[in-house]
């Protein structure tokens, strides 16, 4: 009887700390503000749709002073040159990063408001801006006709999912002696994007340069002659 007791008492205890598993779902929303400031060019002849060049500037060009993102690119071509087009020009906060959303709901607020030419979008960026140029086009492969990183990082998850931008023409720029983006970001992104059959995609490397391989390049006519030619056929995926 003592027997039977104990073992009652035993079962009991088991029973006790017996272990459970429960399963479920939540739906979240997660909103998250980000305040951009940017500068936005207009051409002359505002009757007729044109196109839109959206340049991402590098971390030098944070803050809140908007006369910063004029330093660099575009808007600092504008100065001394003519182009019949918009030109938009967001601005990171200090000590922020680029957050891609932000720029494609600044885009669409653009687009609303101005006669774009929806297929003659194009976008381009300069060292973070580079990064960021890379992130928005893969994250909207739909918008753009262009693509022009210039001495950007590239983070392997792009590399992973470059051929979702295969089809819109590219031309990727760096400089050889770049020490504060390495130029290997270029050539690997290059690869990948060939091994999709990226049918017009150029990667330029400039022997001489170090980090700013951007100047040449914003400051030749040839770039935005090249950006203006391409139109987007909807077949990128």
């Amino acid at each position: 009887m003592k027997l039977k007791l104990a073992s009652i008492m035993v079962l009991f205890s088991v029973l006790g700390f017996a272990q459970t598993e429960i399963t479920g779902t939540i739906k979240t929303v997660v909103v998250v503000k980000n305040e951009l400031g940017y500068v936005l060019h207009r051409p002359a002849n505002l009757k007729e749709k044109k196109p839109l060049i959206v340049f991402i500037s590098g971390d030098g060009e944070k803050g809140t002073d908007l006369e910063k993102v004029k330093i660099h690119g575009p808007l600092k071509y504008l100065k001394t040159h003519e182009l019949d087009a918009y030109v938009l020009a967001p601005q990171c906060k200090e000590n922020e990063n680029w957050n891609i959303e932000s720029i494609n709901e600044l885009i669409l607020k653009i687009q609303k408001e101005n006669k774009i030419d929806a297929n003659r979008i194009y976008v381009t960026g300069l060292s973070s801006g580079g990064w960021a140029a890379w992130n928005l086009a893969l994250s909207y492969p739909d918008k753009f006709a262009a693509i022009v990183p210039i001495s950007g990082f590239v983070d392997l998850i792009e590399l992973e999912s470059a051929c979702k931008i295969a089809n819109i023409p590219t031309r990727i720029f760096h400089g050889l002696l770049d020490d504060v983006v390495k130029v290997d970001y270029a050539i690997s992104i290059y690869k990948e994007l060939k091994k999709c059959n990226a049918p017009d995609v150029q990667l330029t490397i400039f022997d001489d340069a170090g980090h700013d391989s951007w100047t040449r390049v914003y400051d030749n006519p040839e770039i935005y002659d090249w950006m203006f030619k391409q139109i987007k056929t909807n077949t990128n995926k």
